[in-house]
């Protein structure tokens, strides 16, 4: 090699041990398309990222990191290979909307690729951000642990779905703590929001594939760390256990041996992605479309068989009705009639919930007191579909067989209750018997279940989950509920908080419609009373109602009529659930003549005015026709909304369901109302305390 020649190899060496220096140690920026939210993404020693709205840190910093059983990481050696940005402008059509049925949108991208075969894709919205880590190496081997931690500005509180194992409902409380008063060790479930003096933040996840689901720990410094739980290698019913025959309970269990991993991986392939919607206007949460978008595309190219609509319940009302002259309960009679309400009134299916199976765990048979499939006929001849209940592990044990059975009886869908997990196996069991239920065109809700995070977009038979405290609390009493204080924990506070923060995450089954409507009177506890509600986890008495009980048979529910009417217009279901009697609803028929005008499924949404836990005013359109939902908590509210969002130069006539003039008396009290109004035109919402208010808009 001559000298010439030298000098250019170690120019070259030089020139690369630059650039590698300067790729390793810079400070990356990403903005959103509209340049008010920025992300600052730090490469040196450990990735990690701070997020600004309008100049103002929100975000004070988030660590990512993963560790793989194969040694690979990503930590404080690892090392940037390359960076692409790009922009793309992208619009998603979905099949089963909950609030826009086409979505446009525009984001900017920045994917880092990491020498360890590690890309982590960051993008920017109007709405938020988000982040998820690619695993390039296309072999078997395990996660170990994904590391997100998060650290907020000082002060931060958050509303926190406080969760006392993983293994867990997911139907909480939304407890307002700041976050240092968290006890370390403490833990939620997602989504959570946390609020900043310069604005909001609701994390949650999507496309959540063959992965367990996340959780959120409290640990020192204030800091917030992912939690996951490991992966299951056995459980057993709960309870005392028979391991000869395999019998104890007949839907919880004991998870008794689980892996130093949380999930298997095989091959190359993206995990969830990590996203933060992000706004100092309340209204963003509940209009944002973001765990959508970044869900994955749906696998049925045919959506046509898909039917939202609404369901007469059973459960939540026992069965419970009368005025007819054979014994209301699980049997032929009673479900004939919960058909024949549903057809005269043009309600799409009933559900038949736990009791219509021979047992809970023998559930080819029905009960001895119902002919299932000549049931099923009856309800077809009047138009009306048929659901079916059934526990999560014998589904799970043969779900083929048995969603072909129940198709073979000519009913529609299942309703699948008591997974309470978020491990690998759970979440894959979810979309498998999403998957075999679209095979037959069978309609899935899950209970008993996690929050939404992209497996409904992918399978659009399955329409709803729960994973929200919902009307079925009213059905039993005082729990201790920690870091509340409030005995009736699902009331109107309540009510207004859940739109802000679970809904974010997709649609959730809240079950509304209950007609014994309550208000609540006695908001402190009488230290004289010796017989506290129980409570809370301070240790401090659980404050008391003097207006409410709960009647199993019979549930109250705290607010007012028109909150509880107004619920079909906020609370996002594609599958909407009638919770109360039949019997009930036929002495209510005004109100179910509005309700059942009410679509399950959106093209358009606007949310017109917002506050967290205090109230909303939401309009969304269907075809040409627009509905108007408003709700308030325990303080009474008045607001006069314009109409600009209705077509312009064209008369609707409008229906108008709202607190009555004595609704602060008597909760049930409501007026029922019609006029001729435009765009031009506006309307006054007046709000009793836990009221409601709704308007039907047609041409």
């Amino acid at each position: 090699m001559n000298k010439k020649q030298l000098y250019l190899k170690l120019f070259v060496l030089i020139f690369f041990f630059t650039i590698s220096k300067s790729i390793q140690s810079q400070n990356l920026k990403l903005s959103s398309p509209d340049k008010l939210i920025e992300i600052k993404i730090q490469t040196l020693n450990q990735l990690k990222f701070q997020v600004s709205l309008k100049n103002n840190v929100i975000i004070e910093n988030v660590d990512i990191g993963i560790e793989m059983s194969d040694g690979r990481l990503i930590g404080p050696k690892s090392k940037v290979r390359n960076i692409k940005r790009e922009t793309v402008n992208q619009i998603v059509n979905v099949p089963v909307p909950n609030k826009d049925k086409k979505i446009e949108t525009t984001y900017n991208q920045l994917t880092i690729s990491l020498t360890s075969n590690f890309d982590v894709n960051f993008r920017a919205y109007n709405d938020g951000v988000a982040y998820r880590i690619n695993d390039k190496r296309n072999k078997q081997k395990n996660v170990i642990y994904e590391k997100m931690s998060l650290e907020f500005p000082n002060g931060a509180s958050t509303y926190f779905p406080w969760e006392e194992s993983m293994y867990s409902h997911n139907e909480r409380l939304y407890n307002h703590k700041e976050i240092s008063k968290l006890k370390n060790s403490d833990f939620c479930s997602l989504p959570v929001l946390i609020e900043t003096d310069n604005g909001k933040v609701v994390f949650t996840e999507s496309s959540l594939h063959n992965y367990p689901g996340m959780f959120l720990e409290k640990k020192q410094n204030s800091n917030l760390i992912s939690k996951f739980p490991n992966y299951v290698l056995k459980a057993v019913p709960a309870g005392s256990y028979d391991s000869e025959n395999g019998e104890g309970s007949d839907r919880t269990q004991d998870i008794v041996e689980e892996a130093n991993f949380i999930a298997k991986l095989s091959g190359s392939r993206n995990l969830p992605w990590r996203v933060f919607i992000i706004s100092d206007d309340d209204r963003t949460f509940v209009e944002s479309n973001l765990v959508t978008i970044l869900s994955e595309k749906s696998k049925i190219e045919d959506t046509s068989w898909i039917k939202p609509g609404k369901v007469a319940w059973d459960w939540w009302n026992a069965n419970n009705i009368y005025g007819v002259d054979f014994k209301a309960g699980i049997n032929q009679e009673t479900y004939k009639y919960y058909i024949d309400f549903a057809s005269e009134n043009g309600i799409e299916y009933i559900l038949l919930d736990e009791g219509w199976t021979k047992s809970t765990t023998e559930i080819y048979e029905a009960n001895p007191n119902i002919q299932i499939k000549e049931l099923i006929r009856y309800a077809k001849s009047k138009n009306v579909g048929v659901l079916l209940w059934v526990l999560w592990k014998p589904l799970n044990e043969d779900t083929e067989g048995l969603i072909k059975l129940y198709s073979s009886w000519g009913a529609v869908g299942v309703k699948v209750d008591f997974m309470q997990r978020n491990d690998q196996y759970m979440v894959q069991s979810y979309e498998e018997i999403a998957e075999i239920a679209a095979k037959y065109k069978f309609l899935v809700d899950y209970h008993g279940a996690f929050k939404p995070a992209g497996i409904e977009r992918v399978w659009p038979n399955l329409l709803t989950y729960e994973g929200v405290m919902g009307n079925e609390q009213n059905k039993w009493n005082i729990r201790n509920f920690p870091y509340s204080n409030d005995p009736q924990a699902v009331d109107p506070e309540h009510n207004l908080t859940i739109p802000f923060i679970r809904m974010a995450a997709g649609p959730l089954d809240y079950t509304p419609g209950g007609m014994t409507n309550v208000n609540l009177y006695d908001y402190k506890w009488d230290p004289s009373d010796k017989s506290p509600y129980g409570f809370d986890r301070s240790g401090n008495p659980l404050k008391k109602s003097d207006n409410i009980t709960a009647i199993f048979t019979r549930p109250m529910v705290p607010g007012s009529r028109a909150h509880q009417v107004a619920m079909y217009t906020v609370f996002e279901s594609p599958l909407q659930m009638m919770c109360e009697s039949p019997t009930i609803y036929k002495k209510e028929q005004e109100t179910v003549n509005f309700i059942t005008q009410i679509p399950t499924t959106w093209d358009e949404t606007v949310v017109l005015k917002a506050k967290l836990s205090d109230y909303i005013v939401i309009a969304r359109r269907k075809g040409e026709n627009w509905y108007l939902g408003a709700m308030t908590d325990w303080t009474a509210r008045n607001f006069e909304v314009d109409l600009s969002f209705l077509d312009n130069d064209v008369n609707y006539n409008v229906q108008v369901y709202k607190d009555g003039v004595n609704t602060d008396r008597n909760a049930m009290d409501y007026k029922f109302e019609k006029m001729i109004l435009n765009n031009n035109s506006k309307i006054n919402i007046s709000m009793s305390r836990g009221g409601g208010f709704s308007a039907i808009f047609k041409k």
